[in-house]
């Protein structure tokens, strides 16, 4: 067996959802040098366009496409128009997400809701748009990014930690229910990622000194440091490819070791 010829992506086509910047841009980006077609999705034009043209700067031809993960309909006009202009979809990363850090008491059930809508139901739509396919291919990937709450509660994300919970249990009901149609849902948990997302926990302070959010997560993160989205090039070229054919149903943490530390003693 060839091990590194397992990790190649050539002939497949990849489609990750909010990948005009970030986390997703990365996973695509290690996906096109993988070998594979790159094709995402993000919620307006303006985006898509910001991501081609990040791409087109990085010497990869991608295929965008205006729709929201939420909206079955356009979710399944998206997966038709995919199929007819590139091909059957190889790989699915339900990467797009949100997050509101609110109080829970202060939280309005329809931010809640929104949030829900967009980091459960979203990936539950795209999973279930690309099936069909991949099951008359006869292989499939379906890459879930989880998060550190998929595990843990904090405060101020009672919603994205739901969310995200309930998406690492889609993800091991994907595998049990379609596993033997060679298909493998697995998930990704990222620890704190350096993105525009997080930018500002990471401001310094006006006296210069760190964020206190800053310091408490180097001080929780046995590398000493916030993850790079670089960092999860290489899990999830692993997932997408066939060196993982027989991993199903699995979260890989992505997070310098903070689920395996309890914390420096005070």
């Amino acid at each position: 067996m060839d091990v590194l010829k397992s990790f190649s992506l050539e002939g497949k086509i990849a489609l990750i959802t909010g990948a005009s910047y970030g986390i997703g841009f990365s996973i695509a980006e290690a996906y096109a040098n993988a070998g594979a077609t790159i094709v995402f999705n993000d919620i307006n034009q303006d985006l898509v366009d910001k991501g081609l043209k990040a791409y087109e700067e990085k010497g990869i031809k991608a295929h965008g496409y205006v729709c929201n993960v939420t909206d079955e309909e356009s979710v399944n006009q998206l997966i038709a128009t995919i199929e007819k202009e590139v091909g059957v979809v190889d790989i699915l990363v339900n990467n797009a997400g949100i997050i509101k850090r609110v109080p829970m008491t202060e939280m309005t059930a329809a931010d809640w809701r929104l949030v829900i809508d967009v980091d459960l139901t979203g990936p539950f739509i795209m999973a279930k748009a690309v099936i069909p396919s991949m099951i008359q291919k006869g292989s499939g990937k379906i890459i879930n990014i989880c998060s550190m709450m998929s595990e843990l509660g904090r405060e101020t994300v009672s919603a994205y930690a739901a969310a995200k919970g309930g998406l690492k249990m889609l993800t091991r009901n994907i595998c049990s229910e379609y596993g033997a149609h060679n298909i493998q849902c697995n998930g990704i948990g990222p620890g704190y990622i350096a993105t525009p997302q997080t930018a500002p926990l990471r401001e310094k302070q006006a006296d210069g000194s760190r964020h206190p959010f800053d310091s408490f997560i180097l001080a929780k993160t046995p590398a000493g440091r916030w993850g790079e989205p670089e960092d999860l090039m290489g899990p999830a070229v692993f997932l997408a490819s066939n060196a993982s054919d027989f991993v199903n149903g699995h979260i890989l943490y992505v997070d310098g070791g903070i689920l395996a530390y309890i914390g420096k003693q005070p």
